[in-house]
């Protein structure tokens, strides 16, 4: 089964950017669909990006579009999701997760399944 981990959360003021890693092991991320989700202060969890190493292809949130960008480090088997022009709606737990290719597809990246792998999670506080 595939793990992972998250990095690089942090606070930051509103306008600035903030970079996140997950790293993987138990598998490749040449087989994995790796995903971002995140869930604000009462707020349902959400989908921000994920990634299919085919292509690669990409999926946004619409909160993400035009100031996120999701991409992969085959090198370091490790995904990265780096965040611009932050506001504090952002401010949120996020989690990696990873899963097989059918949480790539279109119309289900942002729904996990039980067959998904969590991390812990990275805290990001945009102040404004």
């Amino acid at each position: 089964a595939v793990h992972v981990a998250e990095s690089g959360g942090g606070s930051v003021q509103a306008g600035g950017s903030l970079r996140l890693s997950c790293a993987a092991t138990g598998d490749t991320l040449a087989n994995i669909c790796m995903g971002w989700f995140r869930q604000r202060p009462g707020k349902e969890r959400e989908g921000v990006a994920a990634i299919w190493p085919g292509g690669p292809t990409s999926y946004y949130g619409d909160s993400a579009k035009g100031r996120f960008t999701v991409s992969l480090d085959f090198a370091k088997n490790t995904m990265n999701l780096q965040m611009n022009s932050l506001e504090p709606e952002d401010t949120a737990m996020y989690y990696c997760a990873a899963d097989g290719w059918k949480l790539c597809r279109p119309n289900d990246w942002q729904s996990p399944t039980d067959s998904t792998s969590w991390g812990q999670g990275t805290q990001v506080i945009v102040s404004s």
